[in-house]
């Protein structure tokens, strides 16, 4: 279960080592041994520039999630590639204050807000699901950083 961080982002000393750690602790929880991630750390321009690119939005985000599930291979390599997920760690550093978060715990955040969509949660489906993903999100936050909770209006955390 590999994770594979790609640090594009020059604002924040961010430590992709404990990142990729934190990413695989989190797919084995999840149960997706055999998967692999690819985890991109952007500045704002480059995930608004994603953003437009791929959902027609034409603004910043946090979090974005590219399933590669879609593409059936015929030999069956040793780890399957889940997708990837962005994330703008500018964006990531406001947010955490607004959160009571270091910037680490915001990215995990993030990173298990993408992951779960690479799995097939969808929030904007149905409030039912909105809560599942919350409740799911929770759990693993928790698992991850025992007694923090993120602080204020967290949408990806809190009802």
């Amino acid at each position: 279960m590999p994770v594979f961080i790609n640090n594009e982002q020059k604002e924040h000393s961010i430590d992709c080592v404990l990142l990729e750690n934190q990413g695989e602790s989190i797919l084995l929880v999840l149960g997706c041994e055999n998967q692999e991630l690819s985890v991109l750390l952007a500045d704002d321009r480059k995930i608004r520039t994603l953003n437009k690119q791929y959902r027609g939005q034409d603004r910043v985000t946090d979090v974005l999630s590219f399933s590669q599930n879609d593409e059936e291979e015929e030999s069956k390599p040793s780890y399957h590639l889940m997708g990837d997920v962005v994330i703008s760690a500018v964006t990531a550093k406001r947010q955490a204050a607004e959160h009571g978060l270091t910037l680490e715990e915001e990215i995990v955040l993030l990173l298990i807000h993408g992951i779960l969509h690479l799995l097939g949660f969808d929030h904007e489906r149905s409030n039912e699901e909105a809560c599942h993903m919350k409740q799911k999100t929770r759990e693993l936050f928790d698992w991850i950083f025992p007694n923090k909770k993120p602080e204020g209006s967290c949408s990806l955390y809190s009802d």
